[in-house]
């Protein structure tokens, strides 16, 4: 029977996040509110879940590949600036 920290051999346990590892930003009341109100029902725990996830899709999205139209980037960016992010 393996211990526990034989089962743990070889891996490193994952970091505990803490407050160094993120930061506040602020946005307009009104725009938080309205993003609640689009996640309803989303399957995002929050509006904060949901901002995070737009914004690392934004940050994927400016690595474009010479593959990409720009008329894909500029439906992109016209869904981004739709959303207030713009």
């Amino acid at each position: 029977m393996e211990t526990e920290e034989g089962d743990m051999a070889g891996k490193k346990p994952k970091a505990k996040p803490n407050s160094r590892d993120k930061v506040t930003i602020k946005i307009p009341r009104p725009l938080y509110q309205k993003l609640g109100v689009i996640i309803e029902g989303s399957g995002y725990n929050s509006v904060t879940d949901f901002i995070v996830f737009v914004l690392r899709d934004l940050v994927a999205s400016s690595r474009v590949s010479e593959q990409t139209s720009e008329g894909e980037v500029e439906k992109v960016k016209q869904k981004l600036k739709s959303l207030g992010y713009l």
